[in-house]
């Protein structure tokens, strides 16, 4: 059975609120699961791109908390 694992990306909107949008990796696949509006895809390849992209297209969520 293959380990699971968990990772976030998270991003604040224009209002300061976070969103957030969890990676959970599983052997070769990757789940992606937005806390804010339930949305949820399979990502193969670069889930993390594809989970900035949504919460920027989605809440416009694009200022970076770690920077």
């Amino acid at each position: 059975m293959a380990s699971m694992t968990t990772s976030k990306v998270s991003r604040y909107d224009g209002h300061g609120r976070e969103h957030v949008v969890h990676v959970t990796k599983s052997g070769p696949r990757r789940r992606l699961a937005c806390d804010t509006c339930g949305w949820r895809q399979n990502a193969q390849f670069l889930p993390w791109l594809k989970a900035q992209e949504h919460l920027a297209e989605a809440h416009q969520a694009t200022v970076d908390p770690s920077a």
